[in-house]
């Protein structure tokens, strides 16, 4: 994609994005709700038309030939359009109708998707008695029906249990296998190591680029972990009296970057003790990907005040 935007009215969405993504390649992106995820994902299949710029999926531009590109990815939304009043089997015979898929080709072809998502027990089942991991299990599998070479899914995972979000990337890394490019949106930063190359997306702007570590590597001085009694009270007085640090709030932790490693430890105490709140002795520790998020957007925020 080539400064690819996208504005609703007097609200921009998504500003001037410009990546590509290899063929093959397991990529993410990810960000919170309201960073532009869905929209960049409705751009590059064609859904709505970007308010300037350009993207290219197979080398077919979504500005000129959404119609074509429709007919040659997989797409799932986010509230994938199952009938609950259909079986599995007969939902996957509805979206091969929809996709041309030949009465030769699709018995076959069904009876592998039923095998690969662990849904053949299943198949008779009523996709609306299904559990919400069997769901998105049963929409990948519907996605998939007319073997498309790049995939599409926006989040996938969002409110599904831990073992079927497993499950999930199970049969995404199958996938790789077969040479399938997978464009994957997450709020989850946890689930961000497992691509092979993401991008950290905040109010529709792209904040970085690159491999789960080459990101990492991205963070400003160092990174300090507070573990105290009264963590959200800690993390509000640290963003006030310590200038120039990002701080994040991860459970009973708080997590302090600062770009002046050798005051900050001090700097944190004096702030806790000032405000009567006792803490464990302050330890710098590896940033994480949620990290690194949580510097990027404060230097944003600190560069446009």
């Amino acid at each position: 994609m080539k400064e690819l935007s996208r504005r609703f009215g007097d609200s921009t969405a998504v500003e001037s994005l410009s990546f590509s993504v290899a063929e093959g390649e397991l990529f993410g992106l990810v960000g919170p709700d309201g960073a532009g995820k869905t929209t960049v994902m409705r751009l590059l299949a064609g859904i709505l038309d970007p308010s300037g710029g350009d993207a290219w999926v197979m080398g077919r531009s979504v500005r000129k030939e959404a119609g074509q590109i429709h007919k040659e990815i997989g797409y799932m939304s986010q509230r994938f359009g199952l009938y609950p009043d259909l079986s599995v089997l007969e939902n996957l015979r509805f979206y091969a109708d929809l996709y041309g898929v030949s009465r030769r080709e699709r018995g076959p072809r069904i009876g592998e998707l039923l095998s690969f998502a662990n849904l053949a027990p299943f198949q008779d089942r009523l996709a609306g008695a299904l559990s919400g991991g069997m769901k998105q299990k049963l929409g990948l599998a519907c996605a998939l029906v007319h073997t498309p070479k790049v995939l599409f899914l926006d989040e996938p995972t969002n409110g599904v249990d831990p073992v079927s979000r497993r499950d999930f990337w199970r049969i995404l890394y199958g996938l790789l296998r077969e040479k399938v490019t997978i464009f994957v949106s997450t709020a989850y930063l946890d689930e961000a190591e497992r691509f092979q190359r993401l991008a950290l997306l905040h109010r529709g702007r792209l904040l970085a680029l690159g491999s789960p570590e080459e990101i990492k590597a991205l963070f400003p001085g160092a990174l300090f972990e507070v573990r105290c009694a009264e963590p959200r009270r800690a993390a509000a007085i640290l963003r006030k009296e310590i200038a120039g640090t990002a701080v994040g709030l991860f459970g009973e932790r708080v997590h302090v970057g600062a770009k002046d490693p050798a005051s900050a430890a001090r700097d944190i105490g004096k702030a806790l003790d000032a405000a009567g709140i006792p803490f464990s002795p302050v330890q710098p520790i590896e940033p994480a990907l949620e990290d690194v998020f949580v510097a990027a957007i404060a230097s944003g925020e600190e560069a446009r005040s």
